[in-house]
């Protein structure tokens, strides 16, 4: 086996030999560059992130509202600084946000941490280095000048000192002692444009995540702020569901058959059991039989894996909520799909209105349309038919409905799992949820007769003889567990990655997922650095 040396990976060039060299001096002054930890003060509470330190409201409601190049008085200005000192030390930690630079005797630098940014101003006779070996001060010499001079554009710091406002009004920490964290090996992104390859955005998400939060101007979102809003609609909808009785479960996602969906797997061997597994591609019937056990409102946030295209809608592994509500039929579970996502919309983007490539989405109001009307409404002339319908519903009407409509009455032939219409059996209790041209959920009516799901699976495995892929397997345990009876219930899949697609005004599916699944790098490949 062929291991490449350090430098195959983190090539060496002029900047990284300096970055190095800095380091060595940094060993030598400090002793052990990469300490185990460094404590935060907790003026604000708790750990006093740079993010708490400057949206802290004792600290935000003391400093003056400046135009711009406007500096406030001195007597002004002490009389800040006097209140800010009141608050006691502070200890805080970042990311140098920009190149360090010394102007004589002292130093201003801006420290980040991912979010916002703190400056910090280093006084060449106040600031002592920390040993990280002892943790003692270095108080011989000018040490924490001398240890300011050896950092690069990305080292991270601790600092100590007190809070102040400078000459032009900015709140900083004069620093009385500053400790050594890590060296960043590596120069940071462009300050000015971040990373604009959006493959080595997806590709290197750390990257991507540094060199937004350091560049000075943004359109729209950060990257941060796209991940921090994803995290807010999730904890928005589950808040949602715990509210209304749901309890969130785990069901495997390794599984002997690869069912609840229509789909191609991927396969893997279990070598202590001798046996083929599957990815799962959908936690449907495992839920379903947890609602047989006795479960009537049971959830998952689970994720799902499919071995088919990738596209700007479409990733092999991406992140479903799936739900299930038992004596609730299908028009029930619209409306709860309808109310969940109006209060995850509004909590998530402050209204019911957004953005998305330039076109606005209502998300105040739901139309709900018949698939064959939808149809029509397209296609006024067009013969439908129940082999037909689906074709041209995808071809002609899919990519057309831009405000959140709910789609329903699908023929029974193409929906193995869910209950038929009680007006006409070929329909099914079916709905599937479109917003900007894109499916964002699935639902129906559950069937529950095992004779009929046990039909409507055998239908399947012949579609699979006669070459589809993704027709669904015989699942002989699920219609046992069907035979010990399942109440009427309906159930939901929620598409989570396109939701938020939708929700941060991103076009790819990749933009909302960290590390989305990439083809192996390419030797030589290019960034954009400073």
């Amino acid at each position: 086996m062929s291991i490449p040396e350090f430098t195959d990976i983190v090539p060496s060039n002029d900047q990284t030999e300096a970055r190095q060299k800095h380091l060595e001096e940094i060993r030598e002054l400090v002793g052990n560059a990469y300490p185990n930890a460094f404590r935060r003060s907790q003026i604000t509470g708790r750990d006093d992130s740079i993010t708490r330190i400057v949206t802290f409201e004792p600290v935000t409601e003391l400093l003056p509202e400046l135009a711009e190049g406007e500096r406030p008085e001195q007597e002004l200005k002490d009389s800040i600084n006097e209140k800010l000192a009141e608050l006691g030390t502070v200890r805080v930690a970042g990311r140098l946000a920009t190149p360090p630079r010394t102007m004589g005797k002292a130093a201003f630098v801006h420290l980040s941490d991912g979010k916002n940014r703190l400056q910090i101003y280093v006084r060449r006779d106040d600031a002592k280095a920390v040993s990280n070996d002892t943790g003692e001060t270095l108080e011989e010499g000018n040490t924490g000048f001398e240890l300011f001079k050896l950092l690069d554009h990305g080292d991270f710091v601790g600092v100590e000192g007190f809070l102040f406002i400078t000459n032009t009004g900015e709140l900083s920490v004069h620093v009385e002692k500053i400790q050594f964290l890590a060296k960043a090996m590596l120069p940071m992104p462009d300050k000015m444009h971040g990373i604009e390859d959006p493959e080595i955005k997806q590709r290197r998400r750390y990257a991507d995540l540094i060199g937004s939060s350091l560049q000075v101007d943004h359109d729209g979102l950060t990257t941060r702020d796209v991940f921090e809003r994803r995290a807010k609609i999730i904890s928005s909808m589950r808040r949602y569901l715990e509210d209304h009785g749901y309890i969130e479960v785990e069901t495997p996602m390794l599984t002997p058959k690869a069912t609840g969906a229509a789909a191609k797997p991927f396969e893997t061997h279990h070598n202590a059991l001798d046996i083929t597994l599957y990815a799962r591609i959908a936690p449907e019937l495992y839920l379903k039989r947890l609602t047989v056990g006795g479960f009537e409102k049971v959830y998952e946030l689970n994720r799902n894996f499919r071995n088919e295209g990738i596209s700007y809608k479409h990733n092999p592994e991406f992140t479903m909520l799936e739900f299930y509500c038992a004596y609730m039929e299908v028009g029930g579970m619209m409306d709860f799909c309808e109310q969940m996502l109006k209060e995850s919309v509004e909590n998530a983007v402050g209204g019911l209105k957004i953005t998305y490539e330039s076109k606005e989405i209502d998300f105040s109001s739901f139309e709900r349309l018949p698939m064959a009307a939808a149809v029509k409404r397209e296609l006024p002339d067009a013969e439908i038919t129940e082999q037909n319908v689906l074709d041209l519903f995808e071809e002609h009407v899919e990519h057309k409905l831009i405000q959140p409509t709910f789609i329903i009455d699908f023929p029974k032939s193409i929906s193995p799992l869910s209950k038929a219409s009680p007006e006409n059996p070929l329909l099914a209790e079916r709905f599937e949820l479109f917003v900007n041209g894109m499916e964002v959920a699935n639902g129906f009516s559950e069937l529950n007769d095992p004779s009929e799901q046990y039909e409507r699976f055998v239908q399947q495995m012949k579609e699979r003889e006669r070459g589809d892929e993704e027709a669904m397997v015989l699942d002989e345990d699920y219609i046992v567990a069907l035979s010990y009876g399942m109440p009427p219930a309906a159930g939901i899949g929620i598409g989570i990655d396109r939701l938020v697609m939708l929700l941060t005004d991103r076009h790819s599916i990749r933009d909302v997922i960290l590390f989305p699944h990439m083809r192996p790098e390419r030797k030589g490949a290019d960034e954009e650095e400073e």
